[in-house]
């Protein structure tokens, strides 16, 4: 960007700015450098991983849960906002005492939630936990191997 830019802030960009001693702020090192042969085979190694049937089961239990999960947990959410919008005489109507339809739902939002993840996290630990975690190991010793450690 050019200095004459009136969007341009010199001070927020945090160029040309002195780090506190005197001196110019040392410059950012690039993200990405030039990847070297053994970084080129882990990065090999990582996309075989991906590519192997055990990872693709991995995420395939994954989907099969949140994607059908998130979809009732987001028509449930959408359903009490439109009924909360749409019919105001029903969400208003009182079921016990000061308690009514609207409450209830608003409450029954927060059970759900709750309920949502723990079946996530039971989910997550009795049908993906142990094979992600072999799929950890062996993609680690894996990529050892092909930056020359010891495998």
């Amino acid at each position: 960007m050019a200095p004459e830019d009136p969007w341009y802030d010199t001070s927020a960009s945090g160029w040309g700015e002195l780090d506190g001693a005197g001196m110019p702020a040392p410059a950012v090192p690039p993200a990405r450098a030039e990847p070297d042969a053994a970084a080129a085979r882990a990065r090999d190694v990582y996309v075989e991983v991906q590519r192997s049937e055990a990872f693709q089961e991995v995420r395939g239990r994954y989907r099969r849960f949140v994607v059908p999960g998130v979809t009732a947990f987001l028509a449930w959410y959408v359903a009490y906002v439109v009924a909360a919008t749409t019919a105001p005489g029903l969400m208003a109507r009182p079921v016990v005492g000061a308690v009514n339809v609207a409450m209830l739902a608003g409450l029954g939002q927060f059970l759900t939630t709750f309920l949502f993840t723990w079946a996530y996290a039971r989910h997550a630990r009795l049908r993906r936990d142990r094979a992600a975690l072999e799929l950890r190991w062996d993609t680690q010793e894996l990529a050892r191997g092909a930056q020359g450690g010891t495998s």
